[in-house]
């Protein structure tokens, strides 16, 4: 039986990823092509530099289903996923990050298996290649979410997904940090969504650097979790 073809919203945040978004958004195209029925491909520059902006104009020309979103300054990457979001227009939504640690490739093993009965297919880390602090740290971030919110699924901060745009219709998205991803699947977990795991390969980062650890901003991020939390699992705002 062959699997039912839906439309795809597919975008990407990007953010001086002018080394990389050009391959990513070639090799996602590839896959719509052949697994959707409607598509098209945003990219959501966060108020990126002069050279990545114009790599974004060239891709422009060349990609007929190509739109562009522009921060004139950056709004971080939770920002920049709800400008994502809220913009699509298709059936479904995909997201990964422009700087290359996923393969768009993988999108298919996720279309294949969104059915009637799930709503969100959540891609989770094969192994995560990075550098030895990073893991910890990430780790550290996966355990204490999962006990803060009880999560079902893996991996919280794998951003490979492919959901229902209807999900987010009349869901206020709050943060403009990486906690919105935490955000999306409590509030998403809350309402009932349902969830299917894919494994996907993650690599190591080949341009650019994270923005989200140095002391700073983890201490920060703790504190958004907590005011997170009250706000989910107290005041049930979701």
């Amino acid at each position: 039986m062959e699997n039912k073809k839906y439309s795809i919203s597919a975008f990407f945040p990007v953010y001086n990823d002018w080394g990389t978004i050009p391959s990513m958004v070639l090799l996602v195209e590839s896959v719509l092509k052949n697994t959707a029925e409607d598509y098209e491909i945003i990219l959501v520059d966060d108020g990126s530099n002069k050279l990545t902006k114009k790599v974004l104009e060239e891709l422009k020309l060349k990609i007929a289903n190509l739109k562009i979103i522009t921060h004139e300054q950056n709004k971080g990457y939770g920002g920049a996923l709800k400008s994502g979001i809220y913009n699509a227009k298709y059936e479904l939504i995909f997201y990964t990050d422009g700087d290359a640690q996923y393969n768009p490739l993988e999108l298919g093993k996720l279309v294949e298996k969104m059915s009637d009965d799930v709503d969100i297919v959540n891609g989770y880390k094969i192994a995560r290649q990075d550098p030895l602090y990073r893991k910890i740290i990430g780790r550290l971030y996966q355990f204490t979410t999962k006990i803060m919110f009880k999560f079902k699924i893996r991996d919280v901060d794998c951003d490979f997904r492919l959901m229902r745009r209807n999900l987010f219709d009349n869901l206020e998205l709050k943060y403009n940090s990486g906690v919105i991803c935490v955000e999306i699947i409590s509030k998403l977990t809350a309402r009932g969504a349902r969830f299917v795991e894919v494994p996907v390969n993650h690599f190591y980062r080949t341009s650019g650097r994270s923005q989200f650890f140095n002391f700073r901003r983890i201490f920060k991020t703790g504190v958004h979790l907590i005011k997170l939390w009250y706000w989910v699992r107290m005041k049930k705002e979701y």
